[in-house]
């Protein structure tokens, strides 16, 4: 018996001087090159929406993404599409930075000129603080503002080849919006609000598909 529990203790104090050696390695080990790329997303590009940005490597695991989004078209479909959206987003990183899986969470600040897809038909406009109809169809109408949203993402992320990689992620969030409501062609408000109008929804708002190059 004593024999039993000599050799099991001995067998932990090996284990646990291996695993002693190896984290002592680890942490005389150099700090790993930090990394850079550019990215730009490939799923957008065929709709002419622009969503490009930097990637940098704060740690093994961390990364620290800033991105921008423009969508130009003062008419797209009919509809008003133009946002213009600046990002910031912190990603972990499960194997490596920049290689594999990833969650993140991310702030957002945007400018808005749109038409709600709420608005995309050909029915009478009620006032939303009366609850009369109004002498606007819908589809006359629409919105312009700013927004700040908070989200999470996640996504997959691997090497294409020397110096490049492929980044699929999607992201869901909160936006609050401040907005003023107009009438197409006119310029006239269609709401009575004072001031800015408020909502709040959560709404998928990041997601594709990103080439990136690195840098150094």
């Amino acid at each position: 018996m004593k024999y039993k529990i000599f050799i099991a203790a001995l067998s932990l104090f090996s284990v646990i001087n291996i695993n002693a050696q190896e984290n002592q390695s680890e942490s005389t080990k150099p700090e790993s090159e930090k990394k850079l790329y550019v990215k730009g997303n490939a799923l957008l590009i065929p709709i002419g929406v622009i969503n490009t940005g930097l990637e940098y490597q704060l740690s093994n695991k961390f990364t620290l993404q800033g991105d921008i989004l423009i969508s130009p078209w003062k008419s797209f479909a009919g509809h008003e599409a133009q946002i213009y959206m600046g990002t910031i987003e912190g990603r972990y990183y499960f194997k490596e930075a920049l290689n594999g899986w990833h969650v993140g969470a991310n702030i957002s600040l945007a400018a808005f000129i749109l038409q709600k897809p709420t608005y995309w038909n050909d029915e009478v406009y009620y006032d939303h603080q009366t609850l009369q109809p109004t002498k606007y169809i819908q589809s006359q109408l629409y919105q312009k503002g700013y927004s700040i949203l908070f989200g999470v993402e996640g996504g997959y992320q691997f090497r294409l080849a020397e110096n490049w990689n492929m980044d699929i992620f999607a992201g869901i969030g909160n936006s609050q919006d401040f907005y003023k409501g107009y009438v197409r062609g006119t310029g006239e408000r269609y709401d009575n609000a004072d001031g800015y109008n408020r909502s709040g929804e959560i709404i998928p708002y990041r997601g594709g598909v990103m080439i990136s190059y690195r840098l150094k």
